[in-house]
């Protein structure tokens, strides 16, 4: 190694955190030394044969040359050479003993609270060999992974995707806890009311808590659209409740044929879900994909606008408009919702926000596919796209609802936060399934919504873990 090799790899050093600036530090330490031993061993070799060589050549006579050399070594300085490099091959590779003691202070409840200061949300994905959240299972433990996003049975081969860790700027996110997960939500039930994506999320945190404790499937309708799960060790009861947009949404049917123009009530909430909210503790509320299409917009049973139309006397609204009305008025129905038999009432409503596709070369029906490996940095990202666009609105909404909750508290108004994940997921091309989901209806369309499961989607959970929490240590 050259001078000029060491200095920068000394002010590399520098840069990187203190467990493995000490490895790299001890390598180049030991490096040094073998390389300072075996130099004189050579000059001494060539002496002999009346030659002034400086080891330029390191093959041949010179390499036997020091391989002589340090079998010549003291035994002491041999071993203590030794010792060193074992030490340091253990220190690169296990599970950064150094870390330890902070790891296990970051799974407790009171790591939470200096980071209510901190943006959990704001910072990029590194590299992680001991992997996230997603490294707790896989697709051969979760037996409750849905066929459509079990992408290693469908042909995938990298596994790459998994050794990523969400690293927030100036702090971290603890990992996912199960078992403290379920001694947090005893007795109680968590509602995910949304898509498909929705329900995504709710199959992500049925794995990971599936590691802990076995659930009970007690319930699914006749389309498999809305069911529930059951703790019994912890009486706690996981549900997802199906909803396109939130609130009524009714398809045009021409000579009975779906027609893919839905017109949506902006002011009426779905039923479908609002009836059965109210036995809910917890809810995580999140729509969006949906209204990407042909959508006439009505309020108190009256045209008001209309989504990708350009009728004329119609007012034209962009899709951002009837996220934002649906999400107000499916807000609003939580904050007014009563308990119901005695049990639930909820008591913390979390918005998910925007989760964006990554389709390259097309959309979902026009050959557009998800072929990368691996997460974009920060400044490949677009934060001025529509995917933005609709986050901004969805925390301007939460914003707006956590308010009124505040101002009706004394009548039953209730807590309000969001899950942002848009940022972190615009990162994640590579965790979605792609070719590999399976559909043998769809065969040639690839998946660029939804999330291949164990993937970047379990770090949601390590969000609403670190959501509860916080909840837990504040009253406002």
């Amino acid at each position: 190694m050259s001078k000029l090799e060491r200095v920068k790899l000394s002010l590399e050093i520098k840069h990187l955190p203190p467990h493995l600036s000490l490895c790299l530090s001890l390598s180049l330490s030991v490096s040094l030394l073998l390389e300072r031993i075996m130099k004189p061993s050579c000059l001494v070799q060539d002496r002999a044969h009346k030659k002034d060589n400086r080891c330029h050549n390191y093959g041949g006579a010179s390499a036997a040359a020091a391989a002589a050399a340090t079998a010549a070594l003291p035994p002491f300085l041999f071993f203590a050479l030794l010792l060193a490099t074992l030490f340091t091959l253990f220190m690169v590779f296990s599970p950064s003993p150094l870390m330890i003691k902070r790891d296990l202070h970051q799974n407790t409840s009171s790591f939470i609270r200096p980071q209510q200061d901190c943006d959990l949300y704001r910072g990029h994905w590194v590299p992680d060999f001991r992997g996230s959240s997603s490294s707790s299972y896989t697709n051969s433990s979760c037996a409750t992974i849905p066929d459509s996003k079990n992408c290693f049975r469908h042909g995938r081969k990298d596994t790459d995707f998994l050794n990523w860790r969400w690293k927030p700027d100036g702090c971290e996110l603890p990992r996912f806890d199960p078992r403290a997960f379920l001694g947090m939500v005893r007795g109680k039930t968590l509602a995910f009311v949304g898509d498909s994506v929705a329900r995504n999320h709710m199959e992500s945190l049925l794995c990971l808590l599936s590691q802990a404790e076995t659930p009970v499937d007690i319930f699914k309708d006749s389309d498999d659209r809305f069911r529930t799960w059951y703790f019994r060790g912890h009486d706690f009861t996981l549900k997802i409740l199906w909803s396109k947009f939130l609130v009524t949404g009714k398809e045009e049917v021409i000579n009975g044929s779906s027609t893919g123009t839905f017109s949506l009530y902006l002011d009426e909430v779905d039923g479908e879900w609002a009836h059965k909210i109210s036995t809910a503790d917890i809810a995580v509320v999140s729509a969006a994909h949906w209204f990407f299409r042909k959508i006439y917009l009505y309020e108190q049973n009256r045209l008001v606008g209309c989504v990708y139309c350009n009728e004329p006397n119609v007012t034209s609204y962009g899709p951002e408009h009837a996220v934002r009305m649906s999400f107000r008025t499916a807000l609003s129905h939580i904050n007014r919702c009563e308990k119901k038999h005695g049990r639930g009432g909820i008591t913390m409503t979390f918005l998910r926000t925007f989760s964006p596709a990554h389709f390259e070369n097309g959309t979902w029906d026009t050959g557009g596919a998800c072929t990368l490996t691996s997460p974009y940095g920060e400044g490949e990202v677009d934060l001025g796209g529509y995917e933005w666009g609709f986050r901004n609105v969805q925390m301007e909404e939460v914003e707006r609802a956590r308010g009124m909750g505040r101002r009706r508290r004394r009548k039953g108004g209730k807590r309000f936060g969001a899950l942002d994940v848009t940022r972190a997921m615009l990162m994640r091309p590579d965790g979605h399934p792609g070719e590999h989901w399976g559909n043998k209806w769809m065969k040639g369309y690839n998946d660029c919504v939804h999330w291949c499961l164990p993937g970047p989607i379990d770090v949601w959970n390590d969000f609403l873990m670190a959501a509860l929490r916080q909840e837990r240590g504040t009253d406002s």
